[in-house]
C-alpha cells in the first residue's frame, strides 16, 4: 500500500472515519476496520459488491441509497448522504456516507468513499428539532398570553396567538410597541416601574396587574417572568400573562359562600373525588367535637361510626359515592366523646363543565330530638292501634256473646211467663239456670281478658321452664295417664324465662290439655316439647300428633273466642283465646303450624325484656 494512502488511512481511523473501496470491474470491495466496527460485522466477513445494501433500513432510506449508488455506478455521479442502517447485531445507527467516482477511459471504474457513525450527533439534532417543535407548539397554543420583550427598550418583539386574543391588538399594533402600555397603573410611570422591576430582578416573579385591551376593557391578570436570555448579544425577557378575572370573581364568591356556610346551623362537609374530607364548617365541628385537622384526609363518616351504626346505611352511602349518585340517609353516628346522635345527611356529587367529578358536598343536621319524638310517636301509634284492635274485638265479643246469652234468658223468661201453671213454670227453671251460668262464665272470661289487656306493668320474674313443665305434668298426671299420652321434652335443666308466672302456668295447662283433648284415635298420643332462640325471643315448641287443624279454612280464627273445630262436647273455644292474650300481654306472640290428621305445633315466642 503506498505510504501516502497508508497515512491517509491511519488519519481517518484516528478520526473514526471509515474508508471503503468498490472495484466495479472486479466486483470486489474493501472495508477498513472502522467501517467494519460501525456495521458490527465479524473479522472474517468478506464484503463484495452489493453487501452494503442489506444493512440500510428498508423503505425510503434504502431506496434512496440504492438510487444514489446506481447513478454513481452507471453515470459516475458522486453522492453525499445521511442514512439509517441496522448493524449485523441489529443495532440502529445513523451514518454519513460520501462516495467519489474514479474514472478510467471515461467510464466509472472504482467507487471510493468514507463512512462515519453520526448516531449521537443525529440524536442530538432530532432531540433539538423535537424541542423546537414542542416549544413552537407550546408558544403558539399556550393558554397563557406570551410576550418576548427586548430588555434594552421594553418593546415587544414576539407574541403568541393567545396574546392577540387577550389584548385584541393585531401584529402591526403589538410588534415594536411598549409592553408597559398594556398595563394600567396610576400613571405611565407606574407601568414602566412595573416592567423595570421584572427586568432588573432577573428572577422568576409573579404579580397581579390590570391589562387594558384595545376595546378599553380592564382585565385582572397574573403577570410572571423568568430570567433574561441572550441571543446575538441582545437580552430578552419572556412575560406570561394569564387572565384571572374569573378566578378573582370566584374567589370573592367563595369568600361570601364560605362566610355563609360557616355561620349556618346545618353541617357542611366537602370531600375530594376519592371521598376524603378537605373542609368542614363550624357547625359540623361543633356537633361532632372533632377538629378540622382530625377529619381532613379521612372519609367524613370514618370517625363517626360506632357499634350501633347501621351497616346497610353505611354501605348504601359508600355505593352511592362510588357510583357518583345523590344519596339521602338518616343514620346513627357517634361524637368524639362517644355520645350517640341521629343525623340527616344529603350527599351530592359536584361536576365541572367537562363532567369531571371535582368534589362531594355533604349537608347534614342533628335530628336526635326529632328522631326520639318519631320513635315515641310510632310506639304510641302502635300501642293505640293495638288497643283499638283489641277494643274492637272486645266490643265484637261483648255484642255477640252477651247478646246471645241475654236473648236466651229473654226467651226462657217469655216461655215461663206464658206457662199456665206453677208446675210448668218451675219446669223451665233448669233452662234459666243453665243460661245464667253460661252468661256468668262469659262475664268471667271477659273479665279475665280485660285484666290481661289492661295490665301494662306486669310483674315478670325469672322462672325455671323445666320445673314449670314438671309441675303441670304432675297436676295433669291422672288425665295424661288415662289418655295414655307420652310427654317428652328436651328443655335444658338451667333454662329460665323472664315471664309472669301465672300466665306461663295457664299457657302450659292450655297447651297440654289441647294436645290431650284433640288427640287422634288412630295412634298413640305424643307431646314433644323443645326450645330454640332467634336472638330476640326464646321459642318454646309444643308438637303433638293429634287431629290437626285445616289452617287454610280455619287459620284466621284459630285464636278466636268460642272457636272450636272438631265438635268435641267438652270444647269451649276459650283456651287458645286466653293463651294468645296472655302471651301478647307479656309482649310475645304465639304461632301455629298444623296439618289435618298429622298434628299441630304451637310456637311460643317469649319476650324476656
Amino acid at each position: 500500500m503506498p505510504k501516502k494512502l497508508n497515512r491517509y488511512l491511519n488519519a481517518a481511523q484516528s478520526a473514526k472515519i471509515g474508508i471503503w473501496d468498490l472495484n466495479l470491474k472486479k466486483e470486489t470491495a474493501f472495508w477498513d476496520s472502522v467501517t467494519r466496527n460501525i456495521l458490527e460485522v465479524d473479522d472474517d466477513f468478506i464484503p463484495v459488491k452489493g453487501s452494503a445494501i442489506d444493512f440500510y433500513q428498508k423503505g425510503e432510506n434504502r431506496d434512496r441509497f440504492v438510487s444514489l449508488l446506481h447513478h454513481a455506478v452507471e453515470e459516475g455521479i458522486p453522492f453525499h448522504g445521511r442514512f439509517q442502517v441496522n448493524t449485523a447485531k441489529n443495532n440502529e445507527r445513523h451514518v454519513e456516507c460520501i462516495c467519489q467516482v474514479i474514472f478510467k477511459k471515461g467510464k466509472p471504474r472504482r467507487l471510493v468513499g468514507t463512512f462515519r457513525d453520526i448516531t449521537k450527533k443525529q440524536n442530538l439534532i432530532n432531540e433539538l428539532e423535537l424541542n423546537v417543535e414542542k416549544f413552537s407548539s407550546l408558544f403558539s397554543n399556550a393558554n397563557d398570553a406570551i410576550f418576548i420583550i427586548d430588555t434594552s427598550d421594553g418593546l415587544i418583539t414576539q407574541y403568541n396567538r393567545r396574546a392577540a386574543e387577550l389584548t385584541e391588538f393585531n401584529e402591526s399594533e403589538l410588534i415594536g410597541s411598549p409592553f408597559s402600555h398594556l398595563l394600567i397603573g396610576e400613571n405611565k410611570k407606574d407601568s414602566f416601574v412595573f416592567l423595570e422591576d421584572h427586568i432588573l430582578q432577573d428572577n422568576h416573579i409573579i404579580n397581579e396587574a390590570i391589562l387594558k385591551t384595545k376595546s378599553l376593557k380592564s382585565i385582572t391578570v397574573e403577570v410572571s417572568s423568568g430570567k433574561k436570555f441572550k441571543v446575538r448579544d441582545k437580552n430578552y425577557l419572556v412575560f406570561f400573562i394569564r387572565d384571572i378575572s374569573n378566578r378573582k370573581t370566584a374567589a370573592r364568591y367563595m369568600n361570601m359562600l364560605s362566610l355563609a356556610v360557616s355561620e349556618t346551623n346545618d353541617t357542611i362537609t366537602i370531600a375530594d373525588p376519592k371521598g376524603k374530607t378537605v373542609w368542614a364548617n363550624n357547625a359540623y365541628l361543633a356537633l361532632t367535637g372533632f377538629t378540622l385537622e382530625e377529619i381532613v384526609g379521612h372519609t367524613p363518616g370514618f370517625l363517626s361510626k360506632g357499634p350501633e351504626t347501621d351497616v346497610e346505611t353505611t354501605n348504601l352511602m359508600r355505593e352511592s359515592v362510588r357510583n357518583r349518585e345523590i344519596v339521602k340517609v338518616t343514620i346513627l353516628n357517634y361524637k368524639k366523646n362517644k355520645e350517640k346522635y341521629w343525623y340527616d345527611l344529603n350527599i351530592t356529587p359536584v361536576f365541572n363543565q367537562q363532567n369531571d367529578l371535582i368534589y362531594y358536598i355533604g349537608i347534614g343536621r342533628d335530628v336526635t330530638i326529632r328522631h326520639s319524638k318519631e320513635i315515641e310517636l310510632n310506639n304510641l301509634l302502635t300501642v293505640t292501634t293495638d288497643q283499638n284492635k283489641k277494643l274492637f274485638n272486645f266490643a265484637h265479643i261483648i255484642s255477640h256473646n252477651i247478646r246471645s246469652h241475654t236473648s236466651n234468658l229473654a226467651m226462657v223468661l217469655e216461655v215461663i211467663e206464658d206457662a199456665d201453671t206453677t208446675e210448668e213454670k218451675l219446669s223451665y227453671l233448669p233452662l234459666f239456670k243453665e243460661a245464667t251460668e253460661k252468661l256468668s262464665d262469659t262475664i268471667n272470661y271477659l273479665n279475665e281478658i280485660v285484666t290481661i289487656q289492661k295490665s301494662t306493668n306486669l310483674s315478670k320474674t325469672k322462672v325455671n321452664l323445666k320445673d314449670e313443665i314438671r309441675k303441670v305434668k304432675e297436676s295433669l298426671a291422672l288425665v295424661i295417664s288415662e289418655n295414655k299420652v307420652t310427654v317428652s321434652d328436651t328443655i335444658p335443666e338451667d333454662l329460665t324465662l323472664f315471664v309472669v308466672p301465672s300466665y306461663l302456668e295457664s299457657i302450659l295447662v292450655n297447651l297440654f290439655t289441647n294436645a290431650i283433648r284433640y288427640k287422634s284415635p288412630k295412634r298413640p298420643t305424643t307431646l314433644e316439647i323443645n326450645c330454640e332462640s332467634n336472638g330476640e325471643h326464646t321459642i318454646v315448641n309444643f308438637k303433638d300428633n293429634g287431629l290437626g287443624i285445616d289452617l287454610e279454612k280455619n287459620g284466621h280464627k284459630i285464636f278466636g273466642m268460642y272457636k272450636t273445630f272438631h265438635g268435641n262436647s267438652d270444647a269451649r273455644g276459650i283456651g287458645l283465646f286466653i293463651t294468645k292474650n296472655q302471651i301478647e300481654g307479656m309482649k310475645g306472640k304465639i304461632e301455629v303450624e298444623s296439618k289435618v290428621d298429622v298434628g299441630s305445633t304451637f310456637k311460643l315466642y317469649i319476650n324476656e325484656k
